[in-house]
């Protein structure tokens, strides 16, 4: 036997994948257990419809789409592939739909996924059952189909057994056991059995098996709506069980597979069903299965009325069975992955549908035996992603239970929930109502996007307005703020992002360990580093600032930062993180004019000489105590200038009013990604994630090889000498035509790359894209398309920065 010691708790789609691809690694030590019989366990995976559309804005969630397709149509169930590759074909009724095809063709082209937008004849041509004139065309994927989920997860498990990995049918988990903060066995009501490893692939009853550990699973079953018609005349005698594409019509909530000769409807537009998961009913309790509730005819009528519309054919038939279905949903749409942070070894796969299900299985086995995953960049899954806020019950059930309404929107990047809000607020908001603020939540924190106080700015600066997608969420202030920044002076409201102090006698060490810069600099020094995992890539950027001989301040990107601060700590006690994002505020003072606010209202000396580019000192602005980084993510003169959140007003107040005389603004996020584009600063988890390395993000100044051993330097050094991508600047002359992010690019009508983030520039009058292309499109002066809508946009690699490429400013 090989590999840990391992239970699986969960034999469906997800637990049978894990198996499978974990065995294959090498590790055959495993044993899978569920509560239900084999194949059919009784949870979602045993009734779901089994339809796989790839395409979504989520790069990781169309890669693990592609996995499973290419999976499971070479897993064989008795002769026959568990895969029906019908093609999946999603129709538009209105323009603004049609609008969203050709996005979501978009997003199949930039990650690699063959695709076309059909007009109307050929979407009947594909689906013999829609009536043309209901539809105005259709976004058709030949790859798409029908998942034939219990024989896939059969054959997985007839493969994972041959390898040696044991399976237990009526085994209900009742206890997990953990001795020192490890998990050492899991106690079912048959005995325990002894691990070193537990994965919770329980799916709907994911929170009840996370709990035993103690973790608060973000997860609400919840119940959808699947109905079987009777026959159709119109294809009577069809004896296949899928020949047309699976079809969507999102307009109204509604997706169709082929049943022979009649069809499954799936419906999302009906009012939310969650349910507990204690509340879900044992095996023996249940006619069917668990995960199966009564069908409500009442709920299925809007929907019976719209496919009798848009298909015809069914007005000769009628619903001849249903269920309300229960599958699991997250507040961001986006699965549960990873090992929790409080209990080594107890390791949650969790609201993974059959679509995403070999992908899931394969991320899972990589990052278990290989301490990280190879294949996906998986950090938007990692379980770990969440502010505390983000599990309470109350949170989870509501944002869950939008998620399930909006599950086939047409939603927009910028596009804010709608409850709750208000959740974080900085000490400056009150201040930022008063201006108007336009705020958009950012981690809880609203967050002003700009301010109807700057609207008089409009006089001085003309603004191009952007087509109708880009100005949403978007005024012409934003373009004002942002030259009034460069010209003057303004105030940025940086609060929201993540600040972790890491203090005690090893903190230079623990930070030297994970670092790719050099951080062992003297007091008041600042640096910006890189986080790398073991193979490379690049885990998050962070700024360093060292404030005491052992007391540094980490400027972060989110909760997964400290998640992995905290898996390095040292045992002996000697490193201490904090998360003090709570108890503190920032506000960045940037422009030409920033010295001359501080000037009357503090001792210190902030000249060049006084305070250093890329250093940082404590002082006191007023009467409030304050530490100042002298650094400016817009490319102006400026500070960071950091207080505890009860002082927090104050500092605002101080600060505006010595700027009046200087004319001073507040400015909000939109100007801020502007500027921060024209100046080619990047940003985790959009310019460059786990998948890419410093070198090809543009990053290797980041890095100090000579320093000592870092967590990725071996992998790193491997790694630079096989480049063959970059992330390249790109910039667009149109006004109107502004991206926005993950647009396909082309090199002579071919698609090369993907858009990562995007802006309008205000100071060079020209759009602003970043893109991962090949190298030998992305020589500077290389002219290029970006695929935006239906549209192609010209495009030229240009050198970066746009802006003050000497540092004048930032070091003025």
């Amino acid at each position: 036997m090989a590999g840990r010691r391992t239970v699986i708790i969960g034999a469906g789609v997800v637990g049978a994948a894990l198996a499978d691809e974990l065995s294959a690694r090498g590790w055959t030590d495993i044993t899978v257990v569920d509560q239900g019989d084999l194949p059919v366990t009784g949870g979602s995976s045993s009734h779901a419809p089994g339809l796989v559309f790839q395409a979504s804005g989520s790069k990781v969630l169309t890669e693990m789409a592609r996995y499973t397709v290419e999976k499971f149509v070479s897993l064989q169930h008795e002769g026959q592939s568990c895969f029906l590759q019908v093609g999946g074909l999603e129709v538009a009724t209105t323009p603004e739909r049609l609008a969203e095809l050709h996005r979501r063709h978009g997003w199949l082209t930039s990650w690699g996924v063959e695709a076309e937008v059909v007009d109307a004849d050929r979407c009947v041509e594909l689906h013999s059952l829609v009536d043309r004139d209901q539809i105005l065309g259709g976004l058709w994927c030949p790859t798409d189909g029908l998942a034939k989920a219990l024989w896939a997860v059969e054959a997985q498990i007839e493969r994972a057994k041959g390898r040696g990995v044991k399976f237990l049918a009526r085994h209900e988990v009742t206890d997990i056991r953990v001795e020192d903060d490890q998990v050492v066995g899991v106690v079912t009501d048959h005995g325990e059995l002894p691990a070193d490893i537990v994965v919770s692939c329980a799916g709907i009853w994911g929170p009840k098996v996370a709990a035993l550990v103690g973790l608060d699973l973000p997860l609400t079953p919840l119940a959808h709506q699947l109905a079987v018609t009777g026959s159709i005349p119109e294809v009577a005698g069809q004896t296949d069980e899928a020949i047309r594409p699976i079809l969507r019509h999102q307009e109204h909530g509604l997706y169709y597979r082929d049943s022979f000769d009649g069809l499954t409807i799936g419906y999302y537009h009906h009012e939310p069903m969650p349910i507990s998961a204690y509340d879900i009913r044992a095996v023996d309790e249940t006619e069917e299965m668990p995960s199966v509730l009564a069908f409500t005819p009442e709920d299925f009528e809007p929907a019976w009325a719209e496919t009798q519309v848009l298909l015809p054919a069914t007005n000769d038939t009628k619903v001849e069975e249903g269920i309300n279905g229960l599958f699991s949903f997250t507040t961001d749409g986006m699965p549960l992955l990873g090992e929790s942070r409080e209990v080594k070894g107890f390791w949650v796969a969790e609201a993974v549908w059959v679509t995403h299900s070999a992908g899931v299985g394969r991320a899972m086995a990589e990052w278990l035996a290989d301490g990280y995953c190879e294949t996906f960049d998986i950090h938007e899954c990692d379980v770990n992603r969440f502010e505390d806020y983000q599990v309470a019950p109350a949170y989870v059930l509501e944002r869950d239970c939008q998620n399930f309404r909006e599950v086939y929107d047409i939603l927009h990047p910028l596009q804010p929930m709608d409850s709750p809000r208000n959740v974080r607020l900085s000490p400056f908001f009150s201040r930022e109502e008063e201006l108007d603020g336009f705020f958009l939540p950012a981690n809880g924190w609203e967050r002003p996007h700009w301010y109807g106080a700057n609207a008089g700015l409009l006089e001085r600066y003309d603004i191009p307005t952007p087509n109708d997608w880009a100005a949403k969420y978007w005024d012409p202030i934003v373009g004002a703020e942002a030259k009034a920044t460069r010209e003057g002076v303004a105030m940025y409201d940086m609060t929201a992002l993540k600040r972790i102090n890491v203090t005690g006698p090893g903190a230079v060490d623990f930070l030297q360990r994970l670092c790719t810069n050099d951080v062992d600099k003297s007091v008041g020094a600042v640096v910006y580093t890189l986080l790398l995992d073991a193979d490379g890539g690049i885990r998050s950027d962070i700024t360093v600032a060292r404030l005491g001989k052992h007391h540094y301040q980490v400027g972060a990107n989110g909760a997964l930062d400290i998640d992995w601060f905290e898996r390095h700590l040292p045992e002996d006690g000697t490193v201490q993180v904090t998360d003090i994002t709570p108890g503190t505020c920032c506000i960045g003072l940037w422009g030409p004019k920033a010295r001359d606010v501080l000037a009357g209202i503090t001792d210190a000396d902030m000249t060049n000489d006084g305070l250093k580019y890329f250093r940082a000192k404590s002082l006191t602005i007023g009467n409030v105590p304050v530490t100042a980084w002298r650094l400016s993510y817009v490319g102006e003169l400026g500070w960071e200038i950091y207080t505890t959140a009860d002082l927090g007003q104050r500092l605002w107040d101080t600060l505006w009013e010595a700027g009046q005389e200087h004319g001073i603004i507040a400015a909000g996020r939109g100007a801020f990604n502007s500027l921060r584009l024209e100046k080619g600063y990047r940003s985790f988890g959009g310019d460059m994630t786990n998948e890419h390395d410093p070198y090809e993000a543009g990053l290797g100044f980041a890095v100090k090889l000579d320093k000592g051993d870092f967590i990725g330097r071996d992998a790193l050094i491997a790694r630079k000498e096989h480049q063959t991508r970059t992330l390249a600047c790109l910039t667009i002359d149109s006004t109107e035509d502004v991206v926005l992010g993950k647009e396909p690019v082309f090199a002579d009508g071919e698609p090369v790359g993907y858009v990562t983030s995007a802006a309008y520039g205000y100071t060079i009058e020209k759009g602003i894209a970043y893109a991962w292309l090949p190298l030998e499109v992305a020589e500077v002066g290389t002219e290029l398309e970006i695929g935006y809508f239906d549209k192609r946009v010209r495009a030229v690699v240009t050198a970066e920065p746009l802006f003050d490429p000497k540092m004048t400013r930032l070091r003025g």
